[in-house]
């Protein structure tokens, strides 16, 4: 690779790369938790695009597939720290033990690692998450308070850990339903809205607000508005900060983004698409609350019809009816198991059906999901680009675009603009997979 064809100076991955997680439960500790295992070749990062994936330069011919890891420019795993908050004030070993994710003999050799990481005071409130008793909440007169006092985390732990730079990765509930309004259109409107307590600023955006005015990268794991709003995408490109989101890609939604485009690139109509779940974590409770369940339902349902587009395609589609449902239940656990039966339509109109049966281990899923979204942010912001980062689109559900572009939710697509991305910065030819050359 020649540095000279590029036209981004990417600054190098030099010092400690902080994680901060706001929301350390089963998908948080099964992070970090594996990350402390890779670093002790305890455990091989798999799932994770950055670790073990490898990137097509130039021609086929040539046969130049080095791992992304060697063309691109990340922070080292060992280098990383994490910080977190959540309102159960319990350590990591704790709570990935009562988590029952990762076996307890694993565990028990990452207890002493595990056992440093103590969250943080939570900035949380009940209006916004039902179905969970806080215990270590920070408390203030105002929301603009409680982001200052935000700040002030972020910058100790800095200090404490050396720390070079940071990004935040909200892991925390799916919050109640809400959507843009008045409050979130400017910066100047959002924190007016922080210094009067405004209803519709939920705690989630004051993680973002605080992250993206200390000029560190935010991710959002969850399928809340938080930084999908005006003001932020604006203080975002203001600040130079790179921001991404929403809800991390892991099970059901996965599915449906590699069943369905296949079945719309064959041609093949679909009349209904039943999705159910259950589910016996934190996450499910949660989600046994009407109000989050809307938020999760609204980003779980955006992914077919964006895919399939009745519009487009009203001979084979038009009639799609596609319903999810999230039922908490205790004993599954972590180990959500997800049902889907498709009804399809072949030629002359002749039905068919697929059945989908997922035992799928929802954070098992998720962490590497993590690891890349904190690695290539972290690459993003060194390599200058700001706001929202499109081209991540690859992990997440309902992926955050600019105003009036529809998102990409085919997986191979996404795949292509996060390869492709990684190619432009690098100043690499981009593939297009048109091949004429090799016949002429």
């Amino acid at each position: 690779m020649d540095p000279v064809k590029s036209k981004y100076n990417v600054k190098p991955a030099e010092g400690k790369l902080g994680v901060l997680i706001p929301g350390m439960g089963a998908v948080a500790t099964t992070f970090i938790a594996g990350v402390e295992a890779v670093k002790r070749e305890l455990a091989k990062p798999i799932g994770s695009l950055t670790s073990l994936g490898r990137i097509r330069i130039g021609k086929r011919t040539e046969n130049r597939k080095p791992l992304i890891r060697d063309f691109i420019s990340l922070a080292s795993i060992h280098d990383i720290e994490f910080a977190t908050w959540d309102v159960h004030g319990k350590n990591a070993w704790e709570t990935a033990m009562e988590s029952e994710v990762i076996d307890a003999g694993m565990l028990l050799k990452l207890r002493p690692a595990l056992e440093k990481i103590v969250p943080m005071d939570a900035v949380f409130d009940t209006e916004w998450v039902k179905n969970i008793e806080p215990q270590n909440v920070k408390t203030a007169p105002t929301k603009m308070d409680l982001a200052q006092m935000l700040f002030a985390d972020i910058e100790k732990f800095k200090t404490d850990k050396n720390v070079s730079r940071c990004v935040m990765l909200w892991c925390g509930s799916t919050e109640v339903f809400t959507e843009i309004s008045e409050v979130h259109l400017t910066v100047e409107a959002f924190e007016e809205g922080l210094r009067t307590n405004h209803p519709a600023i939920s705690p989630s955006m004051i993680y973002a607000y605080a992250a993206i005015k200390m000029g560190i990268p935010f991710l959002n794991g969850a399928p809340n508005l938080t930084a999908d709003i005006p003001a932020m995408t604006s203080l975002a490109r203001s600040n130079k900060v790179a921001i991404g989101g929403k809800d991390f890609k892991t099970g059901q939604t996965l599915m449906k983004t590699i069943i369905a485009p296949g079945l719309k690139s064959r041609m093949l109509g679909v009349k209904g698409w039943f999705s159910t779940n259950i589910l016996g974590n934190l996450d499910g409770l949660v989600l046994d609350d009407p109000g989050s369940f809307k938020t999760k339902e609204t980003s779980k349902l955006s992914v077919l019809e964006s895919i399939l587009n009745k519009e487009e395609n009203p001979n084979l589609y038009g009639d799609l009816y596609h319903k999810v449902r999230i039922n908490y239940y205790p004993p599954r656990g972590d180990n959500k198991e997800s049902w889907d039966n498709i009804d399809i339509v072949g030629w002359m109109g002749y039905p068919m059906q697929i059945k989908l049966n997922f035992l799928c281990r929802d954070s098992i899923l998720a962490a590497p999901v993590c690891l890349d979204l904190a690695l290539l942010a972290d690459f993003a912001q060194r390599a200058g680009l700001s706001g929202i980062q499109e081209w991540l689109s690859f992990f997440w559900k309902s992926p955050q675009c600019a105003p009036g572009i529809e998102p990409i939710h085919d997986l191979f697509k996404q795949l292509n603009k996060l390869e492709n991305t990684l190619r432009h910065i690098m100043g690499e030819e981009l593939i297009t997979n048109l091949g004429l050359e090799y016949y002429e």
